[in-house]
């Protein structure tokens, strides 16, 4: 009788208020939900229901190992992670004052985040400097012109660049002149001053004239200790560092062939030093000079199971393989009589190619805009793939019917791949640091890629059909506010309706003194 009064009671205004309140705050809701996914990639609702709701409820928590074997295998799991989450100096990067900054010059973007650039610092820090450098003789130093003050101070002006990067093109230190006997300075000024290759390629002759003379000295005297062996490593480094930078030049000048032999003297000359990826630079100028022999005699020697994978690698791998076939492939054709065994070569390169990078295909088939490389990169990353595809769009145009094949073939790779990506097909499974690594190192006015897509979570999706419904219910209210009224007595009634004769039940059950009695407590 009591619920009958209540709902006889209530009119059509109420339901608008309650169905439009109910609208408004699954509404915020549904907008910080989706805010916080977009930033964080989880849900809100979800995450405090894991981190808070499930111990106090006494649910075990999935990071904890069971056994020693689950143990072993999340720490492999954990170290590949690290691994392929690792940053990678990219070995065509680009020249800072060359390129870089006159692209900020022309289009008022900075190409290069923070991150990107204390990267390079760091960089620099490493290969030019050892621990013995503040050893030297005060004297010597003056005696030569202050090399070695003169390349602390641009390495105070360019790490303040990082910082500010309008510093860049007002303050350069006045009163600075490049001292002859100094490679690393050479080598600063190169990357950061000189404003056409031309200029850089100068400095970098400059740099290896004295470069050389540093090598061959502490060569001399490696075996000597400690002190000196960590100044043969450091020169070392320089000198590799001057000669691949020619080399870059010499190709960007249009002397392809003598960035070829530069390369291939600069591998035979120092076989170990594989942190500069030379390899990449000479597989590149390769495929300009169109020797695909001897880009497949590369392939051979560093595409081998036990050294890291790279796009470049992988894709000119498949590249090569589509050559053969990508000037008579037909999609219809193939699918009225099958692949051929050169066809099923080239698709499955193309297959292990997309697998170990997926971003790439839609740069190589400009879906995607392509921006300047960053200058490092993560492998399998979307910054890899942009690296990749700025260098060799080009020797994907020219061998005729490539860019047809990989866009008949390339989706098909995510058939093959287990989801949800638990293990990988051919790789390891696809990490999934690579979208934050890549936010890091690309702009922030470029859309990085992401893979896989994420799925939107279970709680965005119940409270956007809570708040469209809530929805609905305030705008019919509001317009058919006594047929909305009729129809929300009998829903309430319905709900009420056991409830109701739970309380008959318990009235005909209980003696009416004590119901009396109880009604009154």
């Amino acid at each position: 009788v009591f619920g009958t009064m209540f709902l006889n009671t209530l009119t059509p205004k109420f339901y608008v208020a309650l169905t439009g309140t109910s609208s408004l705050i699954s509404g915020l809701i549904l907008i910080f939900e989706w805010w916080y996914f977009r930033k964080y990639g989880t849900s809100f609702i979800e995450q405090v229901s894991v981190s808070h709701l499930r111990p106090l409820l006494g649910g075990v928590d999935n990071s904890s190992p069971i056994n020693s074997n689950s143990s072993n295998g999340d720490a492999d799991s954990n170290r590949q992670n690290v691994s392929e989450c690792k940053v990678w100096r990219n070995p065509l990067n680009l020249f800072r004052g060359a390129e870089y900054n006159r692209y900020t010059w022309v289009t008022g973007r900075e190409p290069l985040t923070y991150y990107d650039m204390n990267l390079s610092a760091q960089d620099h820090q490493t290969f030019f400097t050892c621990d013995s450098d503040h050893l030297r003789p005060a004297d010597a130093s003056k005696e030569h012109g202050c090399p070695h003050t003169f390349v602390y101070t641009l390495y105070v002006f360019f790490l303040s660049c990082v910082v500010f990067p309008k510093n860049y093109f007002h303050s350069f230190p006045t009163g600075l002149s490049c001292p002859v006997s100094c490679a690393t300075a050479s080598i600063l000024l190169a990357e950061e001053e000189a404003t056409t290759i031309v200029e850089a390629e100068k400095l970098f002759k400059q740099a290896l004239k004295t470069g050389e003379g540093c090598y061959r000295r502490s060569q001399q005297l490696q075996h000597h200790g400690a002190q000196y062996e960590a100044q043969h490593r450091r020169d070392t480094n320089v000198l590799v560092y001057i000669k691949r930078r020619l080399a870059m030049c010499s190709r960007k000048l249009g002397r392809t062939r003598e960035a070829v032999k530069m390369l291939r003297d600069l591998m035979k000359e120092f076989p170990l030093l594989s942190m500069f990826n030379i390899h990449e630079n000479l597989l590149e100028s390769l495929l300009e000079l169109q020797n695909y022999a001897d880009v497949q005699a590369v392939l051979a020697k560093y595409d081998d199971i036990s050294l890291p994978k790279s796009a470049t690698i992988c894709y000119t791998a498949a590249l090569l393989k589509a050559r053969a076939v990508s000037d008579k492939f037909s999609p219809e054709a193939a699918s009225r009589r099958g692949l051929s065994t050169a066809e099923m070569n080239a698709v499955e390169a193309i297959h292990r190619a997309v697998e170990f990078n997926p971003h790439v295909p839609k740069y190589l088939l400009e879906m995607k805009s392509l921006i300047l490389p960053p200058e490092h990169i993560l492998k399998r990353g979307d910054s890899e793939a942009i690296a990749y595809a700025f260098f060799h769009l080009q020797h994907w145009k020219r061998v005729e019917g490539a860019l047809n094949l990989l866009h008949c073939t390339w989706e098909g790779t995510f058939r093959m791949i287990p989801y949800p990506l638990e293990k990988g097909h051919l790789f390891y499974p696809y990490p999934i640091c690579t979208e934050t690594a890549d936010r890091e190192l690309l702009p922030m006015f470029h859309e990085v890629s992401v893979y896989p897509k994420k799925e939107l979570p279970f709680f965005i999706l119940f409270t956007a059909g809570l708040c469209s419904f809530t929805a609905m219910l305030a705008l019919l209210t509001h317009q058919f506010p006594e047929l909305m009224g009729v129809f929300a007595k009998a829903f309430l009634s319905t709900l009420f309706a056991p409830l109701n004769f739970i309380m008959e039940k318990v009235e005909s059950i209980l003696p009416s003194s004590l119901w009396h009695q109880l009604t009154r407590i």
